[in-house]
């Protein structure tokens, strides 16, 4: 006991060790279709679909898999949408087939789709239609062969799918023109195939369900393994963490976060799945007027999401006005919570914002705070059942308690390495523990805080932003000499990137980089100030030195 001093900060009813009750995330959906059939499963913009509708839909597009494509078991396949009701179908069905899911932000370039989808080598994509165009530029050189298209409208009903269908269209203009001619939209896929049933696929513990993109504690993103082990592994952990509290069928949770996200992924979509919850799927969370509307009309008691996203929400009027009465739930996680948020959230809500910690690496909680009021504010909480957390200093000895250093998790969550990069893998393991390059320190009673990181990763809204990937993207304009990108903190303490740039020509200005850059990267990407500089810091091999870029 004494070498895990979290242990005597458990609540009561959490074990030491949580079993994992799942062989496969498969069981855990075909239980919850068992359980809650009728009951709600999903709603976006106001049309809900029940568990026996995706039960429906998931075998349909399952026996399309099997039937009409050469995709087997273990084959990679990228789904690149926001949060739609046909995600989580999607998401199932290709779990159901055996295969392995690329989760694709919606938002990348097409420079930043090739390298994911080359990398993880896959050999089918589902996507929305409003970035196919993305796809078209760069499908010859990859090894996609089964191409499937979805509409912001699919899922939502004849008349109402179509007057949406034709405001993104025609109205708001959001479906760039494209030519891919060899793709099937989903809807006519889950009409012809509608009541039929594929195969069941033996799945196992061992099986790769995600490689879930992360740069990971460095540079270029690669893909962590995730198994069905240690997925299964996370939601059995967070059910022993949270389940006396957790009313099952009768849950209602808001998914602002977007399901491509490790965090909504396990935690959202299929640990509350697993509740029999209903998922409340917010399309577009930087839609505040619409959002809010949303939680009005959705008496919810359970949400989930990053701290710049509680700021947002408690800055709108009609959000201050809701009932929270329900509301028994509301986890943060994806970046530090601050305090003076956490503080105006249980003022506002009368619900405590827990904070949690983990990577795509863990699956990917690792921390949260307990859920019986002994939370602490500023902390990332205690580590879950069956997770060993030790902090390590640069030749990798344990400090003695209170001292900051590198924090390392061992735990069934861990994944099984980074994809097709044995050498990373191995550079992060430590024993058997994972090296996360953040530094923390642990208090006396085991709550865990994060200091730092210890690498110069960038966080900017939940999201990872690798120094790499910007300055790469800026270096290609002509009118760049030198670059280096560095992150930095408003007077809010919320994180961005900035540029620092020797220009080639003196006519380079703020807005045409950022400008440029918007070409090349995602919008959390880009460079939100841009300063110049006669030189930059350099080392004696003539590396830049972001540290000392001020």
């Amino acid at each position: 006991m004494s070498d895990f001093p979290w242990l005597k900060s458990y609540p009561d009813f959490v074990p030491e060790t949580a079993p994992i009750n799942y062989s496969s995330i498969v069981q855990i959906y075909e239980d919850s279709i068992k359980k809650f059939g009728p009951k709600t499963a999903y709603k976006n913009m106001d049309v809900e679909i029940s568990y026996n509708d995706v039960a429906e839909n998931v075998d349909a597009l399952v026996w399309y898999f099997q039937n009409k494509t050469n995709l087997k078991k273990g084959d990679k396949i990228a789904l690149q949408m926001p949060n739609l009701l046909q995600y989580p179908i999607a998401i199932f069905a290709c779990l159901k087939a055996g295969f392995v899911i690329v989760n694709t932000n919606p938002l990348y370039t097409s420079d930043e789709m090739l390298h994911q989808y080359n990398d993880s080598g896959a050999k089918a994509i589902i996507i929305l239609e409003n970035f196919a165009v993305n796809l078209e530029n760069i499908l010859s050189k990859t090894k996609i062969e089964t191409v499937i298209t979805t509409t912001i409208g699919d899922m939502l009903g004849g008349l109402k799918g179509a007057i949406v269908n034709l405001v993104v269209r025609k109205v708001k203009k959001m479906v760039p023109k494209y030519n891919l001619p060899n793709a099937i939209p989903l809807k006519k896929i889950l009409k012809e195939t509608n009541g039929k049933k594929g195969n069941v696929v033996e799945l196992s513990n061992g099986d790769t369900a995600f490689l879930q993109y992360t740069g990971g504690t460095t540079g270029v993103s690669k893909g962590a393994e995730l198994t069905h082990g240690n997925i299964c592994a996370n939601v059995s952990q967070v059910e022993a963490w949270i389940g006396e509290s957790i009313n099952e069928g009768e849950e209602v949770m808001i998914t602002a976060l977007p399901l491509y996200h490790i965090f909504a992924l396990t935690a959202n979509c299929l640990t509350f799945f697993r509740y029999g919850s209903k998922n409340i799927l917010i399309t577009n969370p930087r839609d505040m007027p619409k959002f809010c509307a949303d939680l009005k009309k959705n008496p919810f008691t359970a949400i989930t999401g990053v701290n710049t996203l509680f700021i947002g929400l408690m800055n709108q009027e009609v959000f201050k006005g809701l009932d929270f009465s329900n509301l028994k739930l509301a986890l943060g996680g994806g970046m530090a919570v601050q305090d003076v948020v956490a503080d105006e959230w249980e003022k506002l809500t009368g619900c405590a914002l827990l904070e949690a910690y983990g990577l795509s690496e863990t699956s990917p909680a690792a921390t949260i705070n307990p859920y019986n009021g002994k939370h602490k504010r500023g902390t990332i909480g205690l580590p879950l059942p069956n997770t060993y957390i030790k902090i390590f200093d640069d030749d990798r000895k344990e400090v003695t308690q209170g001292e900051p250093g590198e924090i390392g998790i061992k735990g069934p969550q861990v994944m099984k390495g980074y994809w097709n990069r044995p050498e990373e893998t191995a550079n992060c393991m430590h024993g058997d523990y994972f090296l996360t390059g953040d530094i923390g320190t642990m208090d006396e009673e085991g709550y865990f805080k994060i200091i730092d990181r210890k690498k110069e990763m960038i966080l900017v809204s939940g999201f990872n932003v690798y120094p790499n990937d910007v300055e790469k993207a800026i270096a290609e304009n002509p009118k760049v000499l030198e670059v280096g990108v560095r992150g930095e903190k408003n007077e809010d303490g919320i994180e961005f990137v900035r540029a620092f740039i020797v220009k080639k020509d003196d006519s380079l200005t703020e807005e045409e980089i950022i400008e440029f850059c918007r070409t090349k990267l995602t919008n959390y990407k880009v460079p939100k100030n841009i300063s110049f500089r006669e030189e930059l810091p350099k080392s004696n091999v003539g590396k830049i030195l972001r540290r000392l870029l001020k």
